[in-house]
């Protein structure tokens, strides 16, 4: 399993949490999601053969949020 930080932007409330963890958790291969609205963070867990790094960004970014 690989992990990975992205960061997102745009996020402002509990909904904007759960929304990007549910587009991530939707990508094939990503085994956990930990979204902080705080810090503007998500951690993912995935398999590498299955997921990949453009994968997951773009899963939030069609969401509505920037990742950088």
């Amino acid at each position: 399993m690989e992990k990975t930080t992205l960061n997102v932007s745009g996020m402002t409330c509990g909904h904007c949490e759960k929304a990007v963890k549910n587009a991530l958790m939707g990508v094939d291969g990503v085994a956990s999601v930990v979204v902080s609205l705080s810090e503007g963070k998500a951690e993912v867990e995935y398999d590498a053969s299955k997921a990949e790094v453009s994968k997951l960004k773009s899963a939030v970014e069609d969401q509505g949020y920037d990742v950088e």
